[in-house]
């Protein structure tokens, strides 16, 4: 469920296919990495050439049909099937200290759903999915009927009004129209403008509406915007976006168990104190299921901009339009599995490289997340190989296969929250892959400390079109700047995007342990997200037909993770983090009165911490081209570096959310990303005593680091 994923899924690109060269055109040993001597360099270049050649597309392929077999959604005997698989496969491979661990959580599956119109005409929406031809998954009796997980239970006869994407602006206008949807049930689109599910639902439950159906609009995903499966990318008329509505903004994981591990027998509140439980009844819709209730309504017609995809004019309702939904739910405590292996490292063992992807889909999940899965399996093979010959990386590389992301990011939030403080000691960084790919164009995020580690790690691999990875995602994100009129030029420095959100897997590892992240992904036309008709059949036609993006997705993951496990001093660069956070106060407070704060301490602490981190910079550069660099002198350095993301942590978190506890990175309840949450949100709020208490927290951070980056730097003179 990653959040670009979410934000991406309806917009349209071009499917490159050009053959790939001779992989021998990419196998130069590289002068100079980052963090690494050039003795090093050249040896890990060695090893990085050895590992890139051991990736199959075949394996890739062979994988993902495992994986996107059957349905598997969190706590199904499927999904704990392929657990134990990937357990064995693990311990066949090589990888260490494998395990999987338990842990119980307040889970969601259903047990009945149905939806009817009852007025002005009759209609019982089918709620389910067709099969089409060519595609055999789609007759597989384990596929679900529509449902949302985290719904509430209960029946309800009501009118219907259309509140087109369910933000609390649409209700707004509906108000303006003298029309309340309190007590009735509202219908909302998935997009237009983008807003998670979970923060629909909970703005409906706000306006006191007895229930809400989301449906997906060909518009957005459907065929406004191509063809549709089985000619074309998109999705069909009776697709599906299932999806949890559970209120993860405010705290993700096990709602039962804010902030510790649901470990079994773990202490845990009650029910109704959890605020991540929804307490609203939710359906998701395919537009076929859609079309009769909003071509029967009255009331105003809808604004221009809230007119969709389908041949009707689209009208408010509220009156004439009533409809009954009855819905059942199992929401209860259930097992969830994560899968743990290691590869120990040789020298560092007590540094760790965390990798992760998560294992539940909502049906098949062809891209979303068994794509990911794939790769990952072709990942773990690759350096378990590596170690069986000998070159087993510096430091100990932690691969995880999560359980519950789709729920409410529970099984990495679990784990993260069981050895946080473990965590905190030991951890280097988290490199996530939710999706691998459903199409050509590579979109990289990072904390601004990693990202020129990623820019400069991409000039090394090869894209199937022919170029390096760099050029293809410098000339992809150039495109998608110019088609949604953005101005700024792509260059190296705002390649990778530094503004993370929530919606995935490295969540708990950036917001609550404050670990630096990564995440990887190829994306492209995608219209059948969380539907049914993400599978097999869907990979091989429109997403990766070839299996050479997960092939790269594989060789991406493990060089980056190689190079943090194998780096002399880790790569880490404070200076480009300074200017990520001037850009951050920049955004804060363009447009807005801010006469009411003063920011020039939060920037003068800026100017300084640029000033130490670029004097830090120089002076590794340095140690680095001498050639060596003493081991306890390099630990002291690069336990000090680790030490820099867990400073921008606030023990108190973000004023009303206590779990987010990132004072850099948070996310709206959009799941959209916030930077410098607990300032930026007491400042549209005009809360203007919070703000200086969030600027002081601010301030104070910097202080700190700009203190510990400069005494690593005396240690290097």
């Amino acid at each position: 469920m990653s959040f670009r994923r979410l934000m991406l899924c309806y917009a349209s690109a071009i499917f490159l296919c050009a053959l790939a060269p001779h992989p021998s055109l990419f196998a130069h040993a590289q002068t100079s990495i980052l963090g690494f001597t050039p003795s090093s360099a050249a040896h890990e270049a060695d090893i990085e050439n050895k590992f890139k050649a051991m990736p199959s597309p075949d394996e890739e392929r062979r994988q993902h049909h495992i994986f996107t077999a059957e349905p598997h959604v969190a706590g199904s005997p499927r999904n704990n099937e392929l657990a134990r698989y990937i357990a064995d496969e693990w311990r066949q491979e090589g990888l260490e200290d494998v395990v999987i661990r338990r842990y119980d959580v307040y889970g969601s599956n259903p047990k009945f759903t149905s939806l009817e119109m009852v007025a002005p005409v009759h209609y019982r929406a089918i709620l389910r999915e067709m099969p089409v031809p060519g595609d055999p998954d789609l007759k597989n009796k384990s596929i679900s009927s529509a449902w949302s997980g985290m719904s509430a239970s209960g029946e309800v006869t009501a009118p219907l009004v259309y509140a087109h994407s369910g933000n609390p602006e649409d209700y707004e206008l509906l108000r303006k129209q003298g029309i309340d949807v309190k007590g009735k049930v509202v219908l909302v689109r998935y997009s237009n403008p983008y807003s998670y599910r979970g923060f629909k639902a909970l703005t409906a439950e706000r306006e006191g509406a007895a229930a809400i159906l989301i449906y997906s609009d060909p518009a957005e995903d459907g065929y406004k915007k191509g063809k549709v499966v089985p000619n074309g990318p998109w999705g069909p008329e009776y697709h599906i976006q299932r999806g949890a509505i559970t209120y993860d903004f405010m705290v993700p994981g096990d709602p039962l168990t804010p902030g510790w591990a649901s470990v079994p027998g773990a202490k845990r509140i009650p029910v109704e104190q959890a605020t991540s439980i929804p307490k609203i009844m939710a359906l998701p819709l395919s537009w076929h299921d859609a079309k009769p209730l909003l071509a029967n309504m009255d009331g105003p017609v809808a604004p221009d901009d809230w007119q969709g995809g389908l041949p009707i004019k689209y009208h408010l309702g509220g009156k004439r339009v009533r409809v009954h939904v009855k819905i059942e739910m199992d929401n209860s405590t259930q097992p969830y599995y994560v899968v743990e292996g290691r590869i120990r490292g040789a020298q560092l063992p007590d540094e760790w490289i965390v990798l992760g992807n998560h294992r539940d889909a909502w049906v098949f999940g062809g891209v979303d997340p068994s794509s990911g899965t794939a790769s990952m399996m072709e990942l773990s093979r690759a350096l378990g190989k590596l170690a069986k010959q000998g070159m087993r990386p510096r430091r100990t590389v932690v691969i995880c296969s999560w359980d519950g992301e789709e729920v409410g990011l529970t099984g990495s939030t679990e784990w993260g929250e069981q050895f946080a403080d473990e965590l905190r000691n030991k951890a280097v960084a988290y490199i996530n892959v939710d999706e691998a790919t459903s199409g050509p164009n590579f979109h990289g995020q990072a904390v601004a400390s990693l990202a020129p580690m990623l820019v400069e790690t991409t000039h090394t691999l090869q894209d199937p079109s022919g170029k390096t990875l760099y050029e293809a995602w410098k000339e992809s994100s150039a495109r998608e700047r110019h088609e949604s009129k953005q101005p700024e030029e792509v260059v190296d420095s705002n390649l990778a995007d530094t503004r993370i959100g929530s919606g995935s897997d490295h969540t708990v590892f950036l917001n609550f342990v404050g670990m630096p992240v990564l995440g990887l992904q190829f994306d492209g036309p995608y219209g059948v997200y969380h539907s049914a008709y993400d599978d097999f059949f869907w990979m091989n036609h429109f997403g990766d037909p070839g299996y050479r993006y997960h092939t790269l997705m594989t060789q991406l993951w493990g060089v980056l993770a190689l190079r943090l496990a194998n780096a002399d001093l880790l790569p880490f660069d404070c200076a480009s983090y300074a200017a990520n956070i001037r850009q951050f106060v920049s955004d804060l407070a363009k447009g807005k009165d801010m006469t009411q704060l003063d920011l020039k301490p939060i920037l003068d602490a800026i100017d300084e911490f640029e000033a130490a981190g670029k004097r830090l910079d120089d002076s590794a550069t340095r140690a680095l081209a001498s050639g060596a660099i003493d081991s306890k002198l390099a630990a002291t350095i690069n336990q000090g570096t680790m030490q820099v993301e867990r400073n921008w942590l606030n023990p108190d978190g973000i004023p009303g959310r206590p779990w987010f506890k990132h004072i850099l990175y948070g996310a709206r309840f959009t799941y959209a990303h916030l930077e410098l949450p607990g300032l930026t949100e007491a400042v549209e709020k005009q809360d203007w005593a919070t703000a200086k208490q969030q600027a002081e927290i601010l301030r104070q951070a910097l202080i700190n680091n700009t203190k510990l980056v400069n005494d690593l730097n005396s240690a290097l003179q």
